[in-house]
């Protein structure tokens, strides 16, 4: 079983930043992709960014340029550095630990983030 703790999210304006964290604990394999999901109001969830245990990463169109995923392998934590935050970008941030293949998927409870105009 793993555990995945969030924190970070919160309230900011529109241009601000955040900086979300997640902290994976328990059986996890080394090989493995971290990522971070969201999900608005009536939306489907949704990928943000991922990054693998090797440190390839992958963004939604939408956060290219302002958002930095990255990885700190000997703490399995998984951060997302979220800059030029707009209005739209408010949803529940969801951490999720996976393998490669998708067998096995952990989802952290999920944060708050709202971008105020």
């Amino acid at each position: 079983q793993v555990q995945l703790v969030e924190s970070g999210g919160g309230l900011v304006q529109a241009g601000g930043s955040l900086r979300l964290s997640c902290a994976a604990s328990g059986s996890i394999f080394s090989n493995n992709v971290m990522g971070w999901y969201r999900q608005a109001p009536g939306k489907q969830r949704e990928l943000v960014a991922d990054i693998t245990s090797r440190g390839t990463t992958n963004y939604a169109d939408s956060v290219k340029g302002r958002f930095t995923i990255s990885r700190d392998n000997a703490k399995n934590t998984v951060y997302l550095q979220m800059n030029s935050l707009k209005p739209e970008d408010t949803s529940v941030y969801y951490c999720n630990i996976r393998s490669p293949t998708r067998f096995w998927t952990y989802w952290g409870q999920g944060t708050q983030v709202t971008v105020s105009e």
